[in-house]
Parts: C-alpha cells; sequence; structure tokens
C-alpha cells in the first residue's frame, strides 16, 4: 500500500511540472523574427512627378522615417498612370496633380480620388524660342500651349494677361484655343502634351510651360520666364498641387502622419532654399 501510494505521488509531482512547463509557454517571450516584424516600420508608398514632387517627398521620406514609416517614392513621367495607378490600389497616395486637373480625370476615367493636403503652387511662364521676348513677337508667331484640359486654359489665361489673346467671357478655367475671341497678332497656338514643351521650345517662338517640366528643364519661372501667373491670379489661387487618395482612405493614420510630415516647417524651408520662388508653399 505504502509502496503504491509512493509510485501516486510521483505521478502526480509528474503531473505537476508538466502542466508547469505547458502554462510557461503561452507567455514565452517572442522570438527573435517576431520582434523584427513588430519593429518593421509601416510602408506607405506614394507616386509623384520627379520634379519638384519627388524631391520635396525625401525630405518628407527622413521626417517619416523618425516616425516609425517607410516612405516608397515611385516616379512618373505623365499625368495619367500616376492616378489610374493609384486607383488600383497599388500607391497608397500620389503628389503631381493641382485640383482641376484630377476633378477632370474623375469625370473622364469615372475614378473616385480625393485630396488631402494642398502642398505647393508652380508659377505657370512664358518662356523665349525663337523670339526672345513678348515684344519682338510677330505676326503669325507660334506659341506653344500644354494640350490637357486645364493646364490649356491657365496658359490661355496668361497669354491673355499678357494682352496678346481675349478669351470668351466666363470661360476661364475651362477656356480652349475656341473661345479665343480676339487674337490681333493672328498668333499661331500649338497644343503639345505637356512634357514635351521644354523640348520643343527651339521650334516655337514662345512656349506656355508647366513648372514641374519647366524646372527639370533647367528653367525657374521667377528667373527664366518673360512673364508669370501673378500671385494673386485666379490660377495662383486654384493650382496649388495636392496629395491625393482613394476616397475612403482619408483618415487612415500612416496617411495623416504624411500629411503632417508633408506640411512641417522642415519641408517648407527645403520648398522656398531650393526652389527660389518657382515653387512656393501654400501651407
Amino acid at each position: 500500500m505504502k509502496k503504491s501510494l509512493n509510485v501516486l505521488l510521483i505521478m502526480l509531482l509528474t503531473l505537476t511540472i508538466f502542466a508547469g512547463c505547458a502554462s510557461n509557454t503561452g507567455s514565452r517571450a517572442p522570438s527573435p523574427s517576431n520582434l523584427q516584424d513588430a519593429a518593421k516600420p509601416t510602408k506607405i508608398v506614394i507616386g509623384a512627378s520627379i520634379t519638384p514632387h519627388a524631391e520635396i517627398l525625401a525630405v518628407v521620406k527622413e521626417i517619416l522615417a523618425e516616425e516609425g514609416y517607410e516612405l516608397e517614392i515611385k516616379e512618373f513621367t505623365d499625368y495619367i498612370q500616376p492616378n489610374l495607378t493609384l486607383d488600383t490600389g497599388d500607391l497608397d497616395a500620389n503628389y503631381f496633380q493641382h485640383q482641376p486637373y484630377l476633378d477632370d480625370f474623375n469625370a473622364e476615367n469615372k475614378t473616385d480620388l480625393v485630396p488631402i493636403v494642398a502642398v505647393h503652387y508652380e508659377p505657370f511662364g512664358i518662356y523665349g524660342g525663337k523670339t526672345a521676348s513678348i515684344e519682338e513677337l510677330k505676326d503669325g508667331a507660334q506659341i506653344a500651349v500644354p494640350n490637357d484640359p486645364t493646364n490649356e486654359a491657365r496658359a490661355l489665361l496668361l497669354l491673355e494677361a499678357q494682352g496678346l489673346i481675349k478669351l470668351k467671357e466666363g470661360s476661364d478655367l475651362k477656356a480652349t484655343v475656341n473661345d479665343i475671341v480676339e487674337n490681333p497678332k493672328k498668333l499661331d497656338i500649338i497644343e503639345i502634351e505637356a512634357a514635351q514643351l521644354p523640348r520643343s521650345i527651339q521650334d516655337v517662338d514662345l512656349s506656355v510651360i508647366n513648372g514641374n517640366y519647366a524646372i527639370q528643364a533647367g528653367l525657374n519661372a521667377s528667373t527664366d520666364a518673360l512673364a508669370t501667373e501673378d500671385k494673386d491670379s485666379l490660377a495662383a489661387a486654384t493650382f496649388a498641387n495636392i496629395v491625393a487618395v482613394r476616397k475612403g482612405d482619408e483618415n487612415r493614420e500612416d496617411l495623416k502622419a504624411l500629411v503632417k510630415a508633408i506640411t512641417s516647417d522642415k519641408v517648407k524651408s527645403f520648398i522656398e532654399e531650393k526652389y527660389q520662388g518657382a515653387v512656393v508653399p501654400v501651407f
């Protein structure tokens, strides 16, 4: 009987030890691989035009890294793919366009992209090609403008501000060459894809170039342009470049962090010092 009791006690002790081991398994410290996953930063993928957007985002990337986010910047050279790629979910956000362009894109492509912050404004400029100044412009001279709807209107408004043409009343930001009601010099307005404008500048008398493509070509609106949009113009108030996302993503914590970083004092100082008036922060 005593021997049986001893065997029973040994069995109970053994079961207790195994039970203790099993309970400790649940509170075991995470493995190194689990720790590595927990420390891995959240990635934000953003599409951008090369200049100045990707350059500005390089500063934003540094700020976000300190907050535990990894910013991956994908560069685009056109105005179509960044929105299509955002719409399909391959990007979390993009930064290359202004609100009127986004509105037109949404309407034409049945996308639902929305802005989350306005960052900067790039003055349009008129640049000399075959003709060195506006005053020397001859009858029948050729002037190149962007061929996409919103930027073409912006270019035509700038030409109107210089007294070169007159647009139909009320056309404003929807203006096309068909809305020109007065053209005293019989200027030949040539519509060209925006990215090609700097490359074709020597083939025309004057060219009205988007700010980002001018910068990319080594031109500065504040020093190289024959005329630029006035800071109080309709265009200046309307064409601030924005960060866009898919509708419904506006309140994501990572995108809120992106907004905070891109509107920081560090980014504002970078824009003002690097671009010297060719890019103007609006925050």
